[in-house]
């Protein structure tokens, strides 16, 4: 299966070099769509050098932060113009370790969306404080509750889209900017009956630089977790 791997960055510097060099390494992967927003420590520049090093890399420069979410879907739509089978999501600071791109994709021959899972046999988490797993736990708990969300990791940001899937949702319409957009797609692809498997994974907090979750970002999370449960408890469309 011809797989394109999706990374936003911003300030990943110190990172993005040995994940690329890990993920071309794999040789399972051919294209690798790094998505930088002007980072100001030249993750851009370096994403170029490795572009002129690997075939696999491509380079989307945006004007600046302009959330998670529109990075991916940015990403998405440079890589179904390619020749692509399923797209990989992943972060660059080796949260999401390249080891288990395989399995995702394995996966996908049996389901349309495979999430590298935390909260299934086997999974787990390294190096995170108590604050930080409660916030995911809790996070968890709250979008499967409100919104029937089936996946027991349903704020996952590895996960492995198959091609059809992301021609079947309407990126346009994703209203969630943030984190929250993974949340909102899963939330999408349950509502269009698109079967959803897990892979067990190890997620393991960033090894350097600075985490991106902000005050702003749990706030951003809530509302579009209620937006949502509004929408589903009304049984159309409401922002």
């Amino acid at each position: 299966m011809k797989t394109a791997v999706v990374i936003p960055t911003y300030n990943e510097s110190a990172n993005i070099v040995t994940l690329v060099e890990g993920i071309v390494a794999l040789q399972v992967v051919a294209h690798i769509i790094i998505v930088d927003d002007n980072s100001s420590d030249g993750t851009g520049q370096i994403a170029e050098e490795l572009a002129k090093q690997h075939q696999e890399v491509c380079v989307i420069h945006r004007p600046g932060k302009l959330g998670l979410g529109t990075a991916y879907v940015a990403g998405f739509k440079l890589a179904l113009t390619l020749p692509t089978d399923c797209i990989v999501t992943m972060d660059a600071d080796f949260s999401h370790h390249p080891r288990y791109i395989p399995s995702l994709i394995a996966q996908t021959r049996v389901y349309d969306l495979s999430i590298g899972s935390r909260y299934v046999d086997g999974g787990g988490a390294v190096n995170c404080n108590l604050w930080r797993r409660f916030l995911s736990r809790m996070g968890n708990t709250v979008a499967r509750l409100t919104l029937g969300l089936k996946a027991s990791d349903c704020t996952a940001g590895f996960r492995c889209y198959r091609r059809q899937v992301l021609e079947a949702v309407d990126l346009d319409t994703i209203f969630s900017s943030g984190y929250s957009f993974l949340v909102e797609m899963l939330y999408k692809c349950q509502q269009l009956r698109y079967r959803i498997g897990e892979v067990p994974i190890v997620f393991e907090n960033r090894r350097q630089g600075v985490s991106k979750i902000s005050r702003n970002e749990i706030w951003k999370a809530a509302y579009t977790v209620l937006r949502l449960g509004w929408e589903r408890l009304a049984g159309s469309p409401h922002r």
